[in-house]
């Protein structure tokens, strides 16, 4: 049995990974943003005195992509100065381990085929500057005990993402507008959490790996497929290019990333895309529907908004 920590463990995935790590009998402190703060390195040291992890994982982050663009100085304290104490604390821990969550928004989206783990980093956003920071802090002070685990378009049942907003939004819109210039792979955070339990497991070497799902979409696409999980029409979603949403930050047009990192640690990767959704979309759409009857049961109804259509940017970063 190995002792866990989660940095950030009341988030969608912090949560998932729980309970995975429970079921497999493991010993898991989790700390949410008001149990631990990390960009307190003494708070940190002390967290990890206190729970003498094997494991550390990080999942505590600034996502607000538009907001860092304006805040970066905050982002960075989150994104890069956390991950940095982090590493120090386990450092002074003998033998602790630093798994770190990073994003594709690293990349710059430009590439025509998917982005290798040792591609060159390019970010044209705070926010990716910022998660670039943390994946440095991490290399840097634990080359033979830290991963840096990247992923992107996150989705679960415990948070706010783009799945659960589109299920909300079906039935409230006639129509959705939706851009379909930004490629990426929607993944789901248990099969993260997944990837996350098989790198330890199986004592892979350090270094930066993809957690995202096979296969590619867009934006628009993965709302289509949601409403054909539901049962709706798909053509209700309508194809718009993204100059058409008034974003502070740039979104990359393209951050497929390449999965070439498991193999050569011996790990399956994550499977395609539309499986790993259908797998999660019954929790997903039971979890939307419960939330959305418990509010509609303590306040007064009120007409959905059928003004406009619906503009999603897309995703929730890591």
């Amino acid at each position: 049995m190995r002792r866990w920590l989660i940095a950030g463990g009341g988030g969608m995935l912090g949560l998932d990974l729980q309970d995975r790590l429970r079921r497999d009998g493991e010993q898991v402190t989790a700390l949410a943003r008001r149990d631990l703060d990390v960009t307190d390195a003494a708070a940190v040291r002390a967290a990890l005195d206190q729970a003498r992890p094997d494991v550390v994982v990080n999942c505590a982050a600034w996502t607000a992509v538009d907001a860092a663009e304006t805040h970066e100085a905050d982002a960075l304290a989150v994104n890069g100065g956390g991950p940095a104490n982090l590493s120090a604390a386990c450092l002074s821990a003998a033998g602790a381990r630093l798994v770190q969550l990073s994003t594709d928004y690293v990349f710059d989206g430009t590439a025509l085929q998917p982005y290798a783990e040792d591609a060159v980093p390019a970010p044209r956003t705070a926010y990716g500057r910022t998660k670039l920071a943390g994946e440095q802090a991490v290399l840097g002070q634990l080359p033979d005990a830290g991963y840096v685990l990247r992923t992107a378009w996150l989705y679960g049942a415990r948070g706010a993402n783009f799945v659960r907003t589109m299920i909300r939004l079906e039935r409230l819109r006639p129509e959705l507008d939706v851009v379909d210039d930004q490629h990426g792979q929607p993944t789901w955070t248990v099969d993260v959490a997944g990837q996350i339990i098989a790198l330890i497991q199986r004592e892979a070497a350090p270094g930066v790996y993809h957690a995202t799902s096979s296969g590619q979409t867009t934006w628009c696409g993965l709302a289509r497929e949601i409403f054909r999980l539901l049962g709706a029409d798909p053509a209700r979603v309508r194809a718009v290019p993204s100059s058409a949403m008034d974003r502070s930050a740039p979104r990359p047009a393209y951050t497929v990333l390449g999965h070439d990192g498991w193999s050569k640690a011996g790990i399956e990767s994550i499977g395609d895309w539309q499986q790993s959704l259908g797998r999660a979309f019954p929790a997903l759409a039971a979890a939307e529907t419960g939330e959305a009857g418990a509010a509609g049961a303590a306040a007064a109804p009120q007409p959905p908004d059928l003004t406009g259509s619906a503009r999603q940017p897309g995703g929730s970063p890591a």
